[in-house]
């Protein structure tokens, strides 16, 4: 039986442009224009633009969605003022990560997630059937649209204000009404821009006359594997937990929430693997599910046009984790040497 791919609203504008569109998560997407190599380069140089419509939000309301949201996400989000956002983590019963989002408070009993697009269903059915008195949970993905602007020179192209990373504002851009994000997941200085679905065609146009490079899935991956950012289906699943990830910093864990006890023990007694950073030091490219020589597998991997040799990350025993721990990959039947290296391998500013 076949399943009907979903489109952006932008879906149009993507196929003008002569985008090689793939698809991604249920949705046709744009995979690149120009080539993966100039856009991923147009990102760390200047700036480049995404279409991440496909990326689901979820509204959480009520006097009691902060008590919600606490029980069933790994941060402390009481410490969230309105107008801030924060990384965080749904968990499940074994600690394992059903999803990694970002949750934007945005006023005192309003919340909205920004979840993966592949667990959007997953992650409203679980709100859902957690719902408690005094909180609503609601889909709204289809009401809106989602533009990642990304580089060191993206907010002097759009015109907009200096403001703290993690933070949010609304501003008109070129006559269109928006939620400008200070987030991203490339590693590099930009916004995430929510609109109206309806107004997303005129803010990509006004986006790409300031001279901002469209850019596709492939730059994306690349980009955000340099700065060792997690990808969930590869990095992180509901499988993998957080300690072992190297995302206890976004688990408070003296608080109660769904998982917090198996993750208070993996804290306290070390995880068997961790998920590690390598460089390949054989000329050789790793790919997801390669093994990695003592028990461990490749999570993701890939050619880096930074640094121009083959990078990734992946889970290996404790014992190999250490930076400087050399690993033996199979790269296609053959064993190719590579070093644990310190995350992230790329550092705004530090080229």
């Amino acid at each position: 039986m076949s399943t009907t791919l979903l489109r952006t609203p932008l879906y149009d504008r993507h196929v003008a442009l002569g985008a090689r569109i793939v698809p991604f998560a249920g949705w046709e997407m744009p995979v690149q224009y120009e080539g993966v190599i100039p856009e991923h380069r147009a990102v760390r140089s200047d700036a480049g633009v995404f279409d991440v419509s496909h990326m689901g939000e979820i509204e959480v309301e009520g006097p009691r969605a902060l008590v919600l949201l606490q029980s069933v996400l790994s941060s402390d989000l009481s410490k969230v003022e309105p107008g801030r956002a924060r990384y965080t983590l749904l968990t499940n019963e074994r600690g394992g990560i059903v999803d990694d989002l970002i949750a934007y408070r945005l006023d005192g009993f309003r919340w909205l997630l920004v979840v993966n697009a592949a667990n959007r269903d997953t992650d409203v059915a679980w709100l859902k059937e957690r719902e408690i008195s005094g909180s609503d949970v609601r889909d709204v993905s289809d009401e809106y649209a989602l533009l990642a602007v990304q580089g060191p020179h993206a907010i002097e192209k759009l015109g907009l204000p200096v403001a703290p990373w993690n933070t949010f504002a609304e501003e008109e851009i070129d006559g269109v009404q928006t939620m400008v994000n200070r987030t991203g997941y490339t590693g590099e200085d930009g916004c995430e821009i929510l609109c109206m679905a309806e107004d997303a065609p005129r803010l990509w146009d006004a986006v790409l006359e300031r001279g901002v490079t469209p850019c596709g899935l492939g730059a994306r991956d690349t980009l955000r594997l340099e700065a060792c950012l997690a990808l969930h289906g590869n990095d992180i699943t509901q499988e993998t937990d957080a300690i072992s990830a190297g995302l206890g910093w976004t688990c408070a864990l003296d608080k109660e929430f769904t998982g917090v006890e198996e993750l208070r023990r993996l804290k306290a007694d070390g995880p068997e693997r961790k998920l590690v950073a390598f460089a390949m030091e054989d000329r050789a490219i790793p790919r997801h599910g390669m093994a990695i020589d003592g028990g461990g597998d490749v999570t993701s991997g890939t050619h880096s046009p930074t640094l121009d040799m083959g990078i990734g990350m992946g889970y290996v025993p404790s014992e190999q984790a250490a930076v400087d721990s050399e690993l033996e990959i199979d790269v296609r039947g053959k064993p190719r040497r590579a070093r644990v290296v310190k995350k992230p391998f790329y550092k705004r500013g530090s080229d």
